[in-house]
């Protein structure tokens, strides 16, 4: 399978080219991205500012779009929150006209998404037919999926992968929680009760690259594990695999007053279940919270009498 890969340089696509050889990459820094993954052909790309070039989709058969300003890194200021956008939406415009153009059109497209299409919907279970919630996030994952559906006139199969919370050591939220839960500061955000969506680094690569090959696979996929927990039971759960105690706590107030708008990434609840993987077959290699905070932080699972859903 020939893959064209954007955002490869980010901590989902590093981990999904180390599964598709000689993929082909979109970047914004092409050097920067050739040193970084030197199996790769890198080509330049700012997806905001026009279509990629031509000669870096002849031949692709698959691709995975994930390119997107990050959104967890600084507050939403109207320019901010403008770029999150126009790197997701023109972005994915842009891709999407070029791909159709092709005399021969890969066969599919994985779009990643995000959960944060569901906006804060409480203890609510969403699966991929529940509705879009409401607020920024919600409203940019839905112009970003209908963008990327535009595709299919095209003759592409589309999945938009709807990205819960990626789990690894190597950065993204779980590198950025562990040095406060190393020195005894860690705890709950907000009330606790939240539901976190998240997901092993290696299934959420896994539910990709199942997309890509199932031909039966196409819209919403929920790229999530199969048991969320709440906020309360996440920190809970890796105080117990780092071996600290998660006491402190951090009130509500406290984030929107520090991070604006952009509280609603740690305080907004989103029961989400992948449903379509299951039914496709998928099988997850991290089961549990506990297994999967296990493999990436190489600890032993705690025992049942210490451990969390």
């Amino acid at each position: 399978m020939q893959a064209l890969v954007t955002g490869a340089t980010g901590l989902l696509g590093r981990r999904l080219l180390g599964r598709l050889p000689g993929a082909v990459v979109l970047s914004r820094d092409p050097v920067k991205a050739s040193a970084a993954l030197p199996s790769v052909r890198a080509y330049a790309w700012s997806p905001e500012a026009g279509p990629p070039p031509a000669e870096a989709l002849a031949g692709v058969e698959a691709v995975f779009h994930l390119a997107g300003e990050p959104v967890g890194q600084g507050r939403w200021n109207a320019e901010r929150k403008r770029r999150i956008r126009d790197s997701r939406v023109l972005g994915t415009r842009h891709l999407v006209a070029s791909l159709g153009a092709l005399a021969k059109p890969p066969r599919v497209l994985v779009s990643a998404s995000a959960v944060g299409y569901y906006g804060d919907r409480g203890d609510e279970e969403l699966d991929e037919t529940s509705a879009a919630g409401r607020g920024f996030l919600a409203d940019v994952c839905r112009e970003w999926e209908r963008e990327a559906l535009l595709a299919e006139a095209r003759g592409i199969r589309v999945v938009c992968a709807r990205m819960g919370i990626v789990l690894s050591a190597g950065g993204g939220v779980l590198a950025r929680m562990l040095p406060p839960f190393r020195v005894f500061l860690g705890g709950r955000l907000g009330s606790g009760r939240q539901w976190m969506p998240w997901i092993h680094i290696d299934d959420a690569v896994g539910i990709l690259l199942c997309a890509a090959r199932d031909e039966a696979m196409r819209g919403p996929v929920n790229a999530v594990g199969l048991a969320p927990v709440t906020n309360a039971e996440f920190t809970r759960a890796l105080g117990q695999a780092l071996g600290r105690p998660a006491v402190m706590a951090v009130p509500g107030f406290a984030l929107r007053a520090a991070l604006g708008e952009m509280s609603e990434l740690l305080t907004a609840s989103q029961r989400a279940l992948p449903r379509v993987a299951a039914r496709a077959g998928y099988v997850f290699r991290h089961a549990s919270l506990a297994k999967a905070l296990a493999a990436e932080l190489g600890r032993a699972t705690p025992s049942p009498a210490g451990s969390s859903p």
